[in-house]
């Protein structure tokens, strides 16, 4: 499993979603720009001293991870998607996208996976969206549940 963050903005959430990564054998992509810089003490702070041992690689823009992504189905999450996160089944090499805080996915990324876009169902309309590092932990733990890995 991979789990890709695009244009990611703030390093608590990254941290924290680097421990989980490290919890549960995932490959971390984080896909630049980011919002701070790799070393910021908060994202060290909520990785706490997991982060070293986070499987992590880095790409400059989204079209450098096109071209270095390993193989696998890339499966793109947003708020308010109209199909839900449960409704595909996982596979070992899925590559999770999510983008970053406050802008998501970018458009581009969105309209180019559109049969894959996926979404966490939200109930009220009082929410615009979850926190990212809770959005992946969703997800991923119902991949790695279907799989049997959890």
């Amino acid at each position: 499993m991979h789990v890709v963050l695009v244009a990611p903005e703030i390093p608590q959430n990254t941290g924290s979603i680097g421990r989980l990564c490290v919890a549960t054998g995932t490959t971390l992509h984080l896909v630049e720009p980011l919002g701070y810089v790799i070393d910021d003490k908060h994202l060290r702070r909520a990785g706490l001293d997991y982060w070293p041992h986070v499987d992590l690689v880095r790409h400059a823009s989204w079209e450098a991870f096109g071209a270095a992504r390993p193989a696998g189905r890339l499966l793109c999450f947003a708020a308010r998607s109209p199909r839900r996160y449960t409704e595909v089944a996982y596979r070992p090499d899925d590559l999770l996208v999510f983008g970053g805080e406050s802008k998501g996915l970018p458009t581009s990324i969105r309209c180019e996976n559109a049969d894959r876009l996926l979404g966490i169902p939200i109930a009220s309309p009082h929410v615009r969206s979850l926190n990212l590092a809770t959005s992946v932990a969703i997800v991923l733990f119902e991949a790695l549940r279907q799989q049997g890995a959890v």
